[in-house]
C-alpha cells in the first residue's frame, strides 16, 4: 500500500512539473522577455504634454498590461493630460513572476503611480481596467485629492466558482500549477484578440490574491465620494449586468454615471467599443478637473492652482 502510495505521490510530481513546464514554455515562446526582464510591448506608458491641463493615472488588468490601455491613453494625451500607466509588478514578465506577485504589491505600485502623477500635477484623475478598477477604488476610498474616476468593467464580484477557487487554491495549486485562459469572449475583435499582450494562463494562487483584493475593494465602495463614471458592455462574460449594477450602487460618490454599452466584451479598451470608451473617459477627465479647477480659483482664501 505504502509502494502505491509514493509511486501515486512521484507520478503526481512528475506530472506537475511537467505540466508546470509545459505551459511556461508556452507563454514565455508566445511572449518573451527582453533582457530587462520585460516583454516588449507591454512597458508602462508615460506621457508628458508641454503644459499639462491635469495628470491621470491608467490602471491595467489581471494579467494584462499597459498595452490593453494604450487606445485610451492617447486621446487623454492629446487632450492635454499627463498620463501614466504602470506595468504593475509579476505582469508584462514570465509566467512564474505573475505567480508569485500579489494584491498588496499591485496596490504598492498603484499608490507609488499615484504619488509620482501629483508630482508633476496637483489635478489627478484615476481609470481602472477590470482589476485595476479596483485598484482604483481603493485609491479613491483612501484619496482625498482625487478629482475624477473611471471604472471601466471594473472587477468587484467574482462569481461562486471563482470564489471557490480561491477557497481551494492551497490545494489545489498542489495538483494543478496553471490553468489555461484567454477566452475570446474577452475580446470580440478577433486582431484585438490576436495581438493582446496577456498571459491567458493563471495560477490557482493569482486567483485567490486577486479575489482579496477585489473583496476589499468592494467592501470600500461607499467611501468612494469623487464623481465616478462607471463603463460596462452588457456582453461582459466575467461580470454579469446584475453584479455590475450592484458595485454602481455601491458607489458613495454623490455624483456618479453608468454608461452600458453593447458589441464587446470585457477588455472594452480594446475592443470594438474602444472609441466610444476613450471618449466617454476624457470627456468626463475634462469636465470634473475643469470645473473642479475654476471652482478653487473662485473661492476665496484658496490658491489657483496652475
Amino acid at each position: 500500500m505504502l509502494l502505491v502510495l509514493a509511486a501515486v505521490l512521484v507520478a503526481l510530481f512528475v506530472w506537475r512539473a511537467a505540466w508546470s513546464f509545459h505551459v511556461e514554455r508556452s507563454v514565455g515562446v508566445r511572449l518573451p522577455a527582453g533582457a530587462d526582464g520585460i516583454v516588449p510591448g507591454t512597458e508602462a506608458i508615460d506621457l508628458h504634454p508641454s503644459a499639462p491641463v491635469g495628470a491621470v493615472l491608467l490602471l491595467h488588468g489581471f494579467g494584462d498590461s499597459p498595452q490593453s490601455l494604450a487606445s485610451l491613453a492617447r486621446p487623454l494625451y492629446e487632450r492635454g493630460f499627463a498620463v501614466y500607466a504602470p506595468l504593475l509588478p509579476g505582469h508584462g514578465r514570465t509566467l512564474r513572476d505573475f505567480h508569485a506577485s500579489g494584491g498588496a504589491e499591485w496596490m504598492a505600485e498603484a499608490r507609488r503611480a499615484l504619488d509620482l502623477l501629483r508630482e508633476r500635477d496637483e489635478r489627478v484623475g484615476i481609470v481602472g481596467l477590470s482589476m485595476g478598477g479596483a485598484l482604483a477604488a481603493l485609491l479613491a476610498s483612501e484619496a482625498s485629492d482625487v478629482r475624477a474616476l473611471a471604472l471601466l468593467a471594473p472587477y468587484l464580484e467574482p462569481p461562486r466558482s471563482v470564489r471557490a477557487m480561491a477557497a481551494a487554491a492551497p490545494v489545489a495549486g498542489l495538483l494543478v500549477p496553471y490553468m489555461r485562459g484567454g477566452d475570446p469572449r474577452s475580446i470580440y475583435d478577433p486582431a484585438a484578440h490576436a495581438a493582446a499582450l496577456a498571459y491567458r494562463a493563471v495560477s490557482p494562487r493569482a486567483i485567490a490574491q486577486l479575489v482579496r483584493l477585489t473583496d476589499r475593494a468592494r467592501s470600500r465602495l461607499p467611501l468612494v465620494r469623487v464623481p465616478t463614471l462607471y463603463i460596462q458592455s452588457r456582453e461582459d462574460y466575467r461580470i454579469p449586468v446584475g453584479a455590475a449594477e450592484r458595485s454602481f450602487e455601491a458607489l458613495g460618490a454623490e455624483e456618479k454615471r453608468l454608461e452600458w454599452l453593447a458589441g464587446c466584451g470585457h477588455v472594452i479598451t480594446a475592443d470594438y467599443c474602444k472609441e466610444r470608451v476613450a471618449e466617454l473617459v476624457t470627456s468626463w477627465m475634462e469636465a470634473k478637473i475643469e470645473r473642479e479647477d475654476l471652482r478653487s480659483r473662485a473661492l476665496p482664501g484658496r490658491s489657483s492652482l496652475r
